[in-house]
């Protein structure tokens, strides 16, 4: 199921790469291509694929993927650890400074943010406001949680993304100053966008949706149910390696709350969801990127 690859021809071959895309968008397609062609290492900049339980559901290059070309930052992290945009710069900037030139691949936005703008260091969280803030989402639902958030913070995050707003609401909780204090301080960036290749796949919306439908179905059929399963001890859905697409839908047939069949229908319209999360993510803030249009 691999879709149209388009290579750019101007890439330049001393810069890092950047390919961002919705999933299912074939964007590790081109990134391996790219390496396979030119040399380097493909790194991950995805937020599920650094979980070390989701190999298939997360999408991960296959082991057999990982072994033709240099791969960085798939499934180095445990499933029941908190890891942030911090971590995976701080773990990308031991990548970078290997010395091969980098093609960072993946579907979380802010990563690339963090990695061309600048990224706050803002304070951890201590783990009983992390707990007072699953409570409060449980019992308040996301909308008491906006109201409580300070208005520079509520006009710059996605206040549909209910990680998000817990992160902002327990950040405020847990320091007294609000997230967009915060990021005000922002530092230097890693990897300014202007000495990168920058590169940003837009598929067709219907073309993606059947994509990401033939995929899932294709995840079920190499194991993603088993997968859960192994995952089902000691379910916490609070953890972040809990918000993998499919996973938490998966988790419900295996208790028997769902069919398999009503299980992989929720699974894919979430797949589908969250594409259009990123696909309007990317188009407000991934302006100055190249385009790659798909189909």
């Amino acid at each position: 199921m691999r879709p149209p690859l388009f290579l750019p021809s101007d890439i330049p071959h001393d810069r890092p790469v950047l390919i961002a895309g919705p999933t299912a968008s074939g964007k590790s397609a081109l990134a391996a291509e790219i390496v396979a062609r030119g040399g380097g290492v493909v790194v991950n900049a995805d937020a599920l694929q650094v979980y070390d339980c989701w190999r298939i559901l997360s999408a991960r290059p296959t082991a057999a993927e990982e072994a033709r070309l240099p791969h960085r930052l798939y499934g180095h992290v445990a499933r029941e650890a908190v890891y942030s945009a911090g971590h995976w710069l701080k773990d990308l900037r031991a990548v970078l400074a290997e010395g091969a030139r980098p093609v960072i691949v993946g579907g979380t936005g802010l990563y690339f943010s963090a990695l061309t703008q600048g990224l706050a260091e803002v304070p951890h969280t201590p783990s009983e406001v992390r707990r007072l803030a699953d409570t409060r989402m449980a019992e308040a639902g996301l909308a008491r949680m906006v109201a409580d958030l300070d208005e520079a913070t509520a006009a710059r995050i996605d206040l549909r993304n209910p990680a998000r707003v817990q992160r902002a609401w327990e950040v405020l909780q847990a320091t007294g100053r609000g997230l967009a204090d915060w990021q005000a301080e922002t530092g230097a960036p890693l990897l300014p966008l202007e000495r990168t290749a920058a590169l940003v796949i837009r598929p067709d919306r219907d073309w993606l949706a059947d994509r990401i439908d033939r995929r899932f179905d294709a995840m079920i059929e190499a194991g993603a149910l088993d997968e859960v399963r192994a995952a089902l001890p000691g379910w916490d859905p609070a953890l972040p390696s809990s918000r993998a697409i499919g996973a938490p839908e998966l988790v419900a047939h295996l208790r028997g709350a769902l069919t398999l069949a009503e299980a992989v229908a929720a699974a894919k319209l979430a797949s589908r969801q969250y594409a259009k999360r990123q696909r309007t993510w990317f188009r407000n803030r991934m302006r100055q990127w190249s385009e790659i249009r798909l189909p």
